[in-house]
Formats: structure tokens, C-alpha cells, sequence
């Protein structure tokens, strides 16, 4: 199957033809990562490009993101089911000002493949509200994305908090993002940065003594 054409339902918003796709794609033995890297990903990777063009305005992108969950609601199990608990915990969000969490959400769900017990904040989120829930979940782990240019600012802001708080040595914070690079992620002070949700478990695991 062309998984363009799943990019393409993602990018049209089409929730139900995005469905139908990725049930006879499993149905015909497709891996559910490669759905996810190769054709929900790319798709949401277009409608962020429209949104920062000024292409795409906010309702737009919230029906492209309605229709890449509704695939992710069948996908989620299989990137999911893993081992025992490492008794570890993460929390997964977009930063304010942002509405793209696929990439984040993927990361959290092959957190809990990997042991992690993951609490989801959703998007939108301000360094008072990732930082309390770290607090209030004794978390070990902070992972935060953002689509947009004018979004990855945020990160930082969330990391300082964390330094003027005193919590930042008692997590490791984790960035990502179409627009985030390693050198941002060193400039802001982040633990680490991975392009894409494969390579950043690995990083984690590693971190964590997990590999």
C-alpha cells in the first residue's frame, strides 16, 4: 500500500478515509511504525508547513490532527504492548502556543513499550503546568515537542523554570520537534534531542541503564 495516501487523508483532514487505511494496512501486514514514520508523521509534518505558511489556520489543523488519531487509536496498542513496568515515570507534552502532538504522543506510547509509566498533558502547555505535573507524579522524565519556529522558544522557557525552581537536576528533559535541532537542544540546556521517536527510546533507555 502507498502510504502517500495516507499522508494525504491526514493533510485533508479525512478521519474516516485515515481509518480505513490503516486497518487494511494492518490487515495486510503492514508494521505499525512504518504507518506511523511514513505516513502519519509526513502528513503532519505538511499540515504544520501550511499552518506556519499561514496556508492552514487552527481549524484546519485540528481536523488533520482528529484524523491522524483516529488512526493512532488503532496503532497505539501495537507500538505499546511490551514488558514489565520499570517502575519509571514520564511525562509527554507540547509546549504553549503549539497544537502538533503526534510526535510526542508516539514517543509516550513507545515509552510505555518500554516500561514507562506515562502521564499525557496534551498540548499547549506552560512551564507551570509540565513542571507541576512532574512534581505532583514524581516524574524522572520530561519529554516536550513543538512543530512550529515560533513555538520552540518555549522549551527553553520550560527549562529555566525548572533551573529557578531548583527541580532540574532531579529530571532529565528530553526536546523534539520538526524545528528542534541537537544545537538548540544544547543551547537551551536540554538533556537531549533525537530526530525521530525510534532513536530518542534509545536514548532514553540508554540514559537510564535500560539498553
Amino acid at each position: 500500500m502507498d502510504l502517500n495516501e495516507l499522508k494525504e487523508y491526514v493533510v485533508l483532514g479525512k478521519s474516516e478515509e485515515a481509518e480505513a487505511f490503516t486497518l487494511k494496512a494492518l490487515s495486510e501486514g503492514m508494521e505499525a511504525s512504518d504507518i506511523v514514520n511514513n505516513g502519519l508523521i509526513p502528513g503532519m509534518d505538511i499540515v504544520g508547513d501550511k499552518f506556519e505558511n499561514r496556508e492552514y489556520y487552527m481549524p484546519e489543523m485540528l481536523v488533520s490532527a482528529k484524523a491522524m488519531k483516529k488512526a493512532m487509536a488503532l496503532l497505539k496498542p501495537l507500538l505499546t504492548k511490551s514488558g514489565s513496568s520499570s517502575g519509571l515515570r514520564a511525562v509527554c507534552g507540547t509546549v504553549a502556543g503549539d497544537l502538533h502532538d503526534i510526535g510526542v504522543s508516539l514517543v509516550g506510547m513507545m515509552l510505555e513499550g518500554a516500561g514507562f509509566e506515562v502521564i499525557y498533558l496534551g498540548v499547549d502547555k506552560s512551564p507551570s503546568e509540565f513542571l507541576e505535573s512532574m512534581k505532583s507524579n514524581e516524574a524522572h522524565v520530561l519529554c516536550m515537542s513543538a512543530l512550529l519556529t515560533t513555538t520552540i522558544k518555549n522549551m527553553g522557557a520550560v527549562v529555566q523554570t525548572a533551573i529557578d525552581t531548583g527541580v532540574r537536576d532531579s529530571m532529565k528533559i528530553y526536546v523534539g520537534g520538526a524545528p528542534v535541532t541537537e544545537k538548540f537542544s544544547d543551547q537551551i540546556g536540554a538533556d537531549g534531542y533525537r530526530p525521530n521517536a525510534g532513536s530518542a527510546i534509545k536514548m532514553i533507555k540508554k540514559d537510564f541503564g535500560m539498553n
